[in-house]
This record gives structure tokens, C-alpha cells and sequence, in this order.
């Protein structure tokens, strides 16, 4: 259930802060993140480092991965995107955002919808945060260099939480 009422806020949120005249612009950053987050799905498919569990039967992590994908989060980088500040106050933004994602995970895990594996944990998902807002900005303002960037954090983290062969499809 709480799944609808977070579809219906971030559906809320798209008719009060979103300028759809906008869309335009942050498309190829959010498609950079649906990429990246479907690549470490498919990747860590049998290894992976976090998953959601629903409160139902039916609620499965990859329906709420989906939704995430394709609309909560989507909808995030938008509003991220939109309102950064184009001075100092950027740190304190992107520091801000990284702490409220953190803090809605945690929230999550103590709940027991949020469940870490295989390494992963609370501290690695600070860090992870930290390192992913900086680069939503890198690649709205430059895409290349954004992905080049990406390629050896990328590595990094197999290097620390690499799926073992036969754990690969």
C-alpha cells in the first residue's frame, strides 16, 4: 500500500515542481541513471547487495525496483536538477539530498523493507549517495565526463563486492 502513496506523492510532486517544458534537458541524465541501475540489476541479479521487500505477497523487489526506476527516482533528479544552486549553496544541497536519501533508507531498514546483503551496508550507502549526486550533476552539465568518471567507481565496487562467476546468468 505505502507503494500508491508514493507513487501519489511523486505524481503531486511532478504537477508542482517539475516544468515539463524542461523534460528535455534532464532526459539524458535520467536515462544515465535507469542505465546504470538496470546494469547493476542485471549484474548482481543472483548477488544482490541491497533489495526491497514488500509488505505483500505481490509486492516483489523487482515491482518496486521498477517503480523506482522508471518514476520515483526519475522524478527526483528532475527536482534535483532544477533547483541546484549554481553557487556555494551547491554543496550544502547535494549534502542535503544525499543525507535525506540516506535517511529514507534507513527509515526503510528499520522497517524491514530495505534489506542489505553480500557486504553491503548503512555506510556504504552514505558514501554511495555521496558519490551519486555529485555525478547526476557532472553528467547534466557534462555527459562525457560523467562517464568516465563513472567507469572506474564502477570497477571499484566489483572490485569490493563482486558477484562470483556462477552467480552470474
Amino acid at each position: 500500500m505505502y507503494l500508491f502513496f508514493i507513487i501519489a506523492a511523486f505524481l503531486i510532486i511532478v504537477f508542482l515542481f517539475i516544468d515539463r517544458e524542461q523534460l528535455k534537458d534532464y532526459y539524458p541524465t535520467i536515462q544515465y541513471y535507469i542505465i546504470c541501475n538496470l546494469l547493476y540489476n542485471f549484474v548482481f541479479y543472483h548477488h544482490t547487495l541491497w533489495r526491497y521487500e514488500g509488505e505483500t505477497a505481490w509486492l516483489k523487489h523487482s515491482i518496486i525496483e521498477i517503480t523506482f526506476t522508471f518514476i520515483v527516482v526519475p522524478i527526483m533528479i528532475i527536482v534535483y536538477l532544477r533547483f541546484f544552486p549554481s553557487d556555494l549553496k551547491g554543496l550544502a544541497y547535494l549534502a542535503a539530498w544525499a543525507l535525506s536519501f540516506w535517511i529514507t533508507e534507513v527509515i526503510f531498514n528499520k522497517k524491514g523493507n530495505f534489506i542489505y546483503e553480500n557486504g553491503w551496508n548503512i555506510w556504504w550507502s552514505f558514501l554511495f549517495n555521496l558519490i551519486m549526486f555529485p555525478i547526476l550533476i557532472i553528467h547534466y552539465k557534462r555527459p562525457i565526463v560523467a562517464i568516465i568518471i563513472s567507469i572506474p567507481l564502477i570497477l571499484l565496487l566489483l572490485l569490493f563486492f563482486h558477484p562470483a562467476l556462477k552467480d552470474l546468468k
